[in-house]
């Protein structure tokens, strides 16, 4: 019985520990996308794999050495006629001659050193690019995480905003259905009334099923941009949200975005490409040598001896090894035209990347000053609707007013709401894009 109550509470603080409300603040999100999602993973893989691909490189500029062996059984052995003159026969006779042993067998270890190769030298000047591209890319990276994982943050919070405006709403109407119930029992109010506002409540209860679908949808792309269990429960801290003017005093230097410096690297990977290309049209020269053992005989030569009619001997070689092009049918020249064309198709990006990245700035500034300008308005808009709902809810209770004119204060005021949370998160995107224009974005991890 004891295990029994032991396993049913463990249960049962493992359930309400799943149900646990995780207070998530942009930081929070950031930081976790950052150590669990996918993408920054494995653009950290990337920078890792560099580094072998440079040793795989290095390896080419290092002795090649390999051990050799072999065993070979000769059923039937080469068989020569040469002229009987030759060993001292009579001339014109014929000697049957028969070459090799019935067994050989061989044990040997060679090396192979380059001397000079031009594309080995350009190779290892390219892997050292290659880890700085690597490593530019795991930074571009993180920033299109962040920026991504930003994005939807601020896109729970106006859904979320709007749920509370429609909670709001409906607990007002409520009171407002409340109240006519009570006149309509006492023959004070007509039924018409009362079912309107029932119809109010119940489009209220539709609206906000609809919204509470979309925070839950919205809340589960953000969760599964950071890399956060799907099941968790979060909750945002509505101190995120405050509107801060930026400074646009100066404008960002474009070479100084990682997008731009990523394309400048491949660029410069693109240039040892097209030289490696062209070391093909020089000589190369490598050094080799070899050591080898051999045992031949009538019979198996391991374990035998010279007595059972097999000998064993050694021998080696040094030797220098030139090659030198002279006609490849135009290969090399096709594959170094063709490496000039990417070259030149890249520093078209470079130039598009550039108009982009200043568009992108410019872009921003004019959405986060109007955006200013409207969230001013709507804050205002949104208390003098409030205004205008209390005062029109009084004139109500005191018949100086129809359900009409109070249900249109009620919807002015929800519309007001919804403009001004709206303005909120426009006026948050263009904050990031202007974040991200000036290659900022990880001081979002500050805030």
């Amino acid at each position: 019985m004891k295990n029994i109550i032991l396993t049913s509470f463990l249960i049962f603080a493992i359930t309400v520990k799943s149900q646990e409300i995780k207070s998530l603040t942009l930081k929070d999100a950031i930081t976790y996308a950052l150590e669990n999602k996918a993408d920054a993973k494995k653009a950290k893989l990337k920078v890792e794999n560099s580094e072998y691909q440079i040793q795989e490189v290095r390896s080419k500029a290092l002795p090649q050495i390999s051990a050799n062996g072999g065993l070979t059984y000769n059923p039937i052995l080469q068989t020569t006629f040469l002229d009987g003159g030759s060993f001292g026969g009579e001339p014109g006779t014929t000697v049957k001659l028969n070459f090799g042993q019935k067994w050989n067998s061989t044990a040997g270890v060679s090396l192979t050193q380059t001397l000079f190769d031009q594309s080995v030298f350009t190779g290892l000047k390219a892997a050292r690019s290659t880890r700085e591209f690597y490593q530019i890319n795991d930074q571009l990276t993180e920033e299109q995480v962040i920026e991504r994982v930003a994005n939807n943050y601020y896109q729970v919070y106006v859904q979320r905003q709007k749920l509370n405006v429609l909670d709001s709403n409906y607990v007002n109407t409520t009171k407002v259905k409340n109240i006519i119930k009570g006149q309509f029992d006492n023959g004070l109010a007509k039924k018409i009334d009362l079912d309107r506002i029932l119809v109010k409540i119940s489009n209220i209860n539709t609206q906000r099923q609809q919204v509470l679908n979309a925070v839950q949808l919205q809340e589960n792309a953000l969760k599964f941009y950071i890399g956060m269990p799907i099941e968790t429960k979060i909750s945002i801290p509505q101190t995120e949200f405050q509107v801060t003017p930026q400074a646009f005093s100066e404008v960002p230097n474009t070479a100084n975005r990682t997008e731009y410096l990523l394309l400048k690297k491949q660029e410069q990977l693109l240039m040892f490409q097209k030289k490696a290309d062209e070391a093909a049209y020089y000589p190369t020269l490598s050094l080799s040598a070899g050591y080898n053992y051999i045992g031949q005989g009538p019979k198996m030569p391991w374990g035998a001896k010279p007595a059972d009619g097999v000998y064993w001997s050694d021998y080696s070689s040094i030797g220098l090894n030139l090659k030198v092009p002279i006609f490849t049918g135009f290969s090399t020249r096709a594959k170094v035209r063709q490496a000039d064309v990417n070259l030149r198709s890249l520093k078209e990006d470079i130039k598009d990347t550039k108009l982009s990245l200043d568009l992108a700035y410019e872009n921003a500034n004019i959405q986060i000053n109007n955006s200013i300008v409207i969230i001013n308005n709507q804050k205002e808009n949104a208390q003098l609707a409030q205004d205008v709902l209390n005062n029109t809810r009084n004139n109500y209770m005191q018949g100086l007013a129809s359900l009409t004119d109070l249900l249109d204060a009620e919807n002015s005021l929800t519309e007001a709401q919804n403009n001004y949370t709206s303005a909120i998160l426009d006026y948050k995107l263009a904050e990031i894009q202007l974040i991200k224009s000036k290659g900022e974005l990880k001081t979002l991890l500050n805030n």
